[in-house]
């Protein structure tokens, strides 16, 4: 909303300077978001009056233009199509810098003639967007006389209005809040009706069915014969262009003075070309019409129109019909004012794609109570500028419904707006904004002005007394604060973040699926139950919740298979589904490796992927959680989707918390994916919270000064006994000494009976107190010798 300072003051008499307007238009929740003085860039500029206009001989739409300055005569080449002989214009001669480019004016040569100045339009002025053709100056401006003498450019100030301020798109609404916050005192506005001196030929109705009576409840009307229509005086002028708005006619300008004065949206139509009465109803389906802004629309009978006899001639509170513009040569008006509902002239605004000044307010809620005051104003106006004579005011339907009150408790301000304000101050603020008060039982009884739809309840009142007593007027309070933070994390948090980290350090990527998938992948996967169906699914294939994170890691595998990528791994952290019901639901870690293990090299080949790898992960992955894995029991069992004998299971006591291996082909085919792929599910919240450190402190590290030792051992073995069976034997036998074990051999052939196996260990010694004898070394041999052959029913193989 843009406004000149002179345009306030001719509403808010105050002393008050640009600078203090200014802060307190932002302190009152009015943003402002800019303040242009164009005096600032319009010095040197000075009025030129054209002498002769002669066609450019090179040019069919240039004119050679001799022009006064007031004390020499100079030549300029123009291609406006205004530019004549004996108009006054706005002149620049070289030097002078144009506001809109910001580039200084020098001579040119233009088809071969010279050009020593030129003639302005507002928008090269940075007055407005007017460029068809040269500004043109009243013909009693003085020739040479500086620009800055003969027109007012005072500064202009641009607000941001919340949607909810409708009062505030017209300059009196912001005069009052600036008057309410104490910057000055509002000018009373005197309305006196006009006494109508003949009966209108033009009557007016409301033709609407009961369910659409809200699109206009109120219409007023004015007939006004013998008017001249020409052109504005300057103070409207002015006022119009300080803000960006083109000068039309006399009776268009004040319409639009109107709009950004008073926020009141009017219309005035040549009365000549109405046929008939007036109504206000809605469109016929089909019905057209040609506007003012040079399109012709089809209509609809969602829409509001303003007809006569012949049709349509505006769309209410949007945009005039053009049959019915006034012209320069119109005599008789009808002026219109009337009160149109937001929510159906915001839908016939953003149905056709019309911004206009008056759908912008009207949208936003007019005053439903100032509607046959603005037509009074407005009739005023125009006899005073255009003569004439005005008729009785016509007037169809009452204002609508807005009138409310509210009780105001005053301990409210302190309670929701944190600031105290006294009841006096209270009732003070809300006067000045136009509510009317009185007391009550429990404080204020409030009545909103009419101009303030926003105001529907006590909160309202209390933003409206702290806004106007100022925002900076409110206390900072600090929060309490502790001593020291609060963990925000929970432990079983933490720990997935831990095992998030652990697998992206470990190479896989990742990723983040749906929880559905289709009803036949999930059967695949031990689900696919009508239990786990979906009643209204996002999609037709994703109708079930997922029973494992691995099928939706499949299909993501796939797509990245078909799209080149080839030796790479994904997981994902998130839920699972067993069943409909609360408690049926666990978090999941699952991951998925393809491929080789690296890149082809020359040092040696690559291997595939295998189940020990996707085992390596899930044991990695419990590691980050502190847990040992040693403490883990792996069996050669997994579920169904998962390739027998390739896989299995990891426990701890009788409880799983884990599946590794690699897939069953038959699921993978089944979900069109070119195998193997092998990968891990890990049960998060089945593992066993990690024990708690000691507090006290402790070395990290446990480093020992003496060298470690290796001593191998291969055990004869039943086939079906499994290594890990060995090495846990090996671990225990001394858990002082042996620091590590892992199986470096397995050999099963001709050299062994059926059923037999070899399988060979390699055992890390690590003293910490002295280095060890040859005797120590041979008796922690036989320690795990014997351990071994007691826990597997082997024999040491010589």
């Amino acid at each position: 909303m843009k406004f000149s300072l002179s345009w306030l003051k001719s509403h808010l008499a105050t002393d008050a300077s640009l600078d203090e307007i200014v802060a307190t238009l932002t302190a009152i929740g009015l943003e402002v978001e800019a303040v242009e003085d164009p005096a600032r860039r319009l010095s040197g500029f000075i009025v030129g009056h054209i002498l002769s206009a002669e066609r450019h001989p090179n040019a069919d739409r240039l004119q050679i233009c001799t022009v006064a300055t007031g004390s020499a005569t100079i030549q300029v080449v123009c291609g406006a199509p205004n530019a004549r002989a004996g108009i006054k214009v706005i002149l620049a001669q070289p030097g002078i810098l144009i506001p809109v480019t910001g580039e200084p004016l020098k001579k040119g040569n233009v088809r071969g003639v010279e050009s020593q100045g030129m003639m302005c339009s507002w928008r090269e002025l940075a007055l407005g967007e007017e460029h068809d053709g040269i500004a043109e100056l009243d013909e009693a401006f003085e020739v040479g006389a500086a620009l800055l003498d003969v027109m007012s450019f005072d500064p202009v100030i641009d607000i941001s209005v919340t949607p909810n301020r409708a009062d505030c798109l017209g300059v009196r609404g912001i005069a009052r809040d600036l008057a309410a916050a104490g910057l000055g005192r509002l000018v009373p506005l005197s309305v006196e009706p006009v006494a109508g001196s003949f009966a209108s030929p033009i009557g007016v109705s409301l033709d609407f069915a009961p369910e659409t009576a809200s699109a206009c409840p109120l219409f007023a009307g004015r007939f006004i014969r013998g008017v001249t229509n020409g052109d504005s005086p300057q103070w409207l002028k002015d006022r119009l262009a300080a803000i960006g708005i083109r000068s039309i006619s006399t009776l268009v300008d004040i319409t639009n003075f109107f709009t950004y004065d008073l926020n009141r949206p009017l219309h005035v139509f040549d009365a000549d070309r109405i046929k008939g009465n007036i109504s206000a109803r809605m469109a016929r389906p089909g019905e057209t019409l040609a506007t003012l802004n040079g399109k012709t629309y089809t209509l609809d009978e969602t829409m509001t129109v303003i007809a006569d006899e012949s049709g349509a001639l505006g769309l209410a509170g949007v945009i005039g019909g053009e049959p019915t513009g006034c012209a320069d040569t119109t005599s008789s008006v009808f002026l219109e004012a009337a009160w149109f509902d937001p929510a159906r002239t915001a839908t016939t605004g953003r149905r056709l794609d019309i911004l206009s000044d008056a759908r912008f307010r009207f949208e936003r809620g007019v005053d439903p109570a100032f509607v046959v005051p603005a037509m009074e104003l407005a009739t005023r106006m125009i006899l005073d500028l255009c003569g004439g004579e005005a008729s009785e005011p016509v007037i169809a339907g009452t204002e609508p419904d807005w009138q409310k009150s509210i009780v105001l408790r005053p301990g409210r301000v302190a309670a929701l707006g944190g600031v105290e304000v006294t009841i006096e101050r209270q009732e003070a603020i809300l006067h000045a904004l136009g509510c009317a008060v009185a007391e009550h039982d429990d404080g204020l009884l409030v009545n909103p002005p009419s101009w303030r739809a926003d105001i529907g309840g006590e909160q309202d009142l209390v933003e409206e007394i702290v806004r106007i007593t100022g925002f900076d007027s409110i206390p900072a309070v600090p929060l309490p604060r502790n001593p020291m933070p609060k963990p925000i994390l929970t432990p079983a948090q933490r720990r997935v973040g831990w095992v998030r980290r652990q697998l992206a350090s470990r190479g896989l990527i990742e990723t983040v699926t749906w929880s559905f998938l289709p009803q036949a992948q999930a059967a695949w996967f031990g689900g696919g139950s009508d239990a786990l169906q979906l009643a209204n699914p996002i999609s037709a294939d994703l109708d079930a919740m997922r029973p494992s994170v691995l099928p939706n890691l499949v299909a993501a595998v796939g797509r990245n298979l078909d799209r080149g990528l080839r030796d790479f791994g994904l997981f994902e952290i998130g839920p699972q589904f067993d069943g409909p019901e609360p408690g049926q639901q666990r978090l999941v870690a699952g991951g998925l490796r393809v491929g080789k293990t690296a890149a082809r090299h020359w040092t040696g080949a690559p291997r595939a992927v295998d189940a020990f790898d996707a085992k390596a992960d899930l044991l990695a992955a419990i590691a980050a959680t502190g847990l040992s894995p040693d403490g883990f029991q792996t069996i050669a069992e997994a579920p169904s989707w998962y390739h027998p004998g390739r896989a299995g299971t990891l426990r701890l006591g009788n409880k799983p918390v884990g599946f590794f291996g690699e897939l069953h082909p038959a699921v993978l085919a089944a979900l069109d994916v070119k195998g193997p792929l092998v990968g891990f599910e890990l049960f998060v919240e089945a593992l066993p919270p990690a024990k708690a450190k000691p507090s006290r402190a402790r070395p990290l590290l446990k480093a020992s000064a003496f060298q470690p030792l290796e001593r191998d051992f291969a055990f004869i073995l039943d086939s079906k006994v499994a290594a890990e069976q060995v090495v846990r034997a090996a671990r225990n036998a001394d858990k002082a000494l042996v620091a590590d074990v892992i199986v470096f051999d397995l050999y099963e052939g001709t050299h062994l009976p059926e059923g037999k196996k070899s399988l060979a260990i390699s055992v890390t010694l690590q003293p910490t107190e002295r280095t060890l004898t040859d005797e120590e070394i041979e008796a922690v041999s036989t320690r795990i010798v014997q351990a071994v052959v007691k826990a597997t029913g082997g024999e040491l193989r010589g």
